[in-house]
This record gives structure tokens, C-alpha cells and sequence, in this order.
């Protein structure tokens, strides 16, 4: 599981960072589904190796412009380029809305359904490979996580229970391998009391704009990975609670109180340049995280990727 940050600028691009867009990649294939889709992320996309036939779903975090105002040209980029088949969108039912107004006004007829979900009524959404949960959080807008979880984790067959067992060697092995409950004299197996699994399934939560990170102690049980907003910095923390976003001390304090292993903070207000003797500066951001934070921390940069390795190791990539 891969992620590639197409923009973490907040409200507004600023001239090296696009608004909000995160692609989160399998671990095999060319499968990617996108979280948020600020305005010019179509033309962020064309700088990776990412492809609109290969895209599974788009998850709207919330409807601010700086989430969702890209969408229109994503599906028109997709359509021109010859996609044919149905495209999942997880989204607050006002983004139907007004997609649906749009493609009507503006004539943008796709060649491919759209399968519309409601990311209010919190749903789980299970595709072949992961697994999705949604979580609630604090805005001034209805505002969510999306936590991804791998369904298909590699596992061995406990041989020795299955020979204690007195179940013979054959297809139901090979059905039980594959994580199929079978039956077997009169009795049901289920698939997981005859597997050793070496990893825990990875996961991956990406939370949207939310001023109580809190919030996310439940999906972010058993993850590896939190992306979440640092808009501002403590000094800047009551403008932050009057607009429903965090601050760096907020969100690394959580994370910390959680033992949570692996924090990118992202969505950094224009205010804070990416110089790091620049005033204010995005290292004040880093800084400041790294003072309540004991974990390993990453700050997000346009077009930077990350991988979550099997062992549950997160790193950047280099040289991609």
C-alpha cells in the first residue's frame, strides 16, 4: 500500500503546492483509489504513473471546494480517455448533488456509471484487495475518515492443527489456504483457525479536515499509518478551532497518546512556506509535531510517496 500526495496545500494552491488529493496505491497492480480531488488535481495526475483506467473509487472527505472541486475534470479526463467501466464515489450525498447539476448544465455526459455512496450513513465498502471503513469527525461541515484496511493478508496453513484435526491433505487444504470456510465431516471449518499469519493486515487512515483528532481513536486501532490535517501551529490554534481544523501540537499529542506508529500530517495553510528559514515556515510545523511526538513523523510534499511494507515498516520513497 502506497501513498502518493497529489496536493497538501489548505484553502488554496499556492504556487509549489496543489490543494487536496491523495492517491493511495495496492500493493500489486496498478489499482489506486483517490481520496479528495481539490481543483487541478486532474493536472497533478499527469505528472505520476497513475492511470483513470486503473482507478477503483474517489472518497470526498467533505464538500469544501478545496476537497471536491477537481472532481468534474477527473471524470471528464477519464472519460476522454476511453474509460468504459463503473466508477465508485464515497461521498457526502451533497456531492451527488451537485455532480449530477453539473454533468447536466454542462453537458458532460460519461461513458461509464457512477455508483454513488453515502459516506453520512457511514458505511463499510469492501473492494477485492481492501477494505473501508468510515468514520465521523468535527467540522464546520459534515466531515470524515476513510480508514483502508488489506483484506488479503498472506498466510501458511497451521499444518499441525489440520493433522491433529485428522483433515486430509487435498482441495480443502488449498480451499482453507484461500481463506474459504469449507465443511468437513459434518463439521464447519472456518478458513482463519488454520492459518499462521506473519503480518497483521496493513491500514491506512486518512481523516479529512477535523478539529478533535480524538475522534479517531477507533479507526486508528490496529493502523500503522494516520494522514491527517496540520493546518496551523498552536500559535495560530484559536483561529484553527474557529474554522474546524487542528493544529501540529493537537494531532501529534493524539498520536502519541495512542502509541500510534506512523504520522503524515498534511493540509498546511498557504501562510507557512516551504523555506525553511522562511517565517512562518512549514518546519515550524515539523518542529513543533516532533516536541508531543515520539513516533516516526512525516510531513507530506506535493508528489512525495510512501510505502507500507507488509512488516508494517512506512518509509518515504526515494528515487521514484
Amino acid at each position: 500500500m502506497n501513498l502518493l500526495f497529489l496536493g497538501t496545500s489548505a484553502g488554496v494552491p499556492t504556487k509549489q503546492r496543489n490543494v487536496s488529493g491523495i492517491a493511495l496505491r495496492e500493493s500489486k497492480g496498478k489499482g489506486w483509489y483517490l481520496v479528495d480531488c481539490g481543483e487541478g488535481t486532474q493536472h497533478q495526475v499527469l505528472h505520476t504513473k497513475l492511470s483513470f483506467h486503473s482507478l477503483k473509487a474517489i472518497l470526498i472527505t467533505h464538500v469544501h471546494g478545496d476537497h471536491c472541486y477537481g472532481l468534474p475534470g477527473i471524470l471528464a479526463s477519464a472519460a476522454m480517455g476511453g474509460r468504459k467501466a463503473p466508477l465508485t464515489i464515497v461521498a457526502p450525498t451533497g456531492i451527488q448533488t451537485w455532480l449530477e447539476a453539473t454533468c447536466e448544465v454542462t453537458q458532460l455526459c460519461l461513458p461509464f456509471a457512477l455508483e454513488f455512496i453515502a459516506s453520512d450513513d457511514l458505511p463499510n465498502v469492501e473492494f477485492e484487495s481492501i477494505a473501508v471503513e468510515t468514520f465521523r469527525l468535527s467540522h464546520r461541515v459534515a466531515s470524515y475518515a476513510y480508514a483502508f484496511t488489506e483484506r488479503k493478508v498472506d498466510a501458511a496453513l497451521d499444518v499441525d492443527k489440520l493433522a491433529q484435526k485428522g483433515i486430509p491433505r487435498g482441495p480443502l487444504w488449498g480451499q482453507l489456504k484461500q481463506g474459504v470456510d469449507s465443511e468437513f465431516a459434518g463439521e464447519q471449518l472456518k478458513s482463519h483457525d488454520y492459518l499462521i499469519f506473519k503480518n497483521k493486515p496493513r491500514k491506512v487512515v486518512i481523516a479529512g479536515d477535523n478539529d478533535q483528532p480524538d475522534l479517531l481513536s477507533e479507526a486508528c486501532a490496529e493502523a500503522q499509518v494516520l494522514v491527517h490535517e496540520a493546518t496551523y501551529t498552536e500559535e495560530m490554534a484559536q483561529k484553527a478551532g474557529d474554522v474546524g481544523h487542528s493544529y501540529a501540537k493537537l494531532v501529534a499529542a493524539f498520536a502519541e497518546s495512542i502509541k500510534l506508529p506512523n504520522l503524515v500530517l498534511t493540509h498546511f495553510s498557504p501562510r507557512y512556506q516551504l523555506g525553511a528559514h522562511a517565517s512562518p515556515s512549514i518546519e515550524d510545523i515539523r518542529k513543533e509535531a516532533e516536541g508531543a511526538y515520539s513516533g516516526s513523523l512525516f510531513l507530506a510534499r506535493d508528489f512525495g510517496e510512501y510505502s507500507l511494507e507488509k512488516t508494517g515498516c512506512f518509509s518515504e520513497m526515494v528515487g521514484e
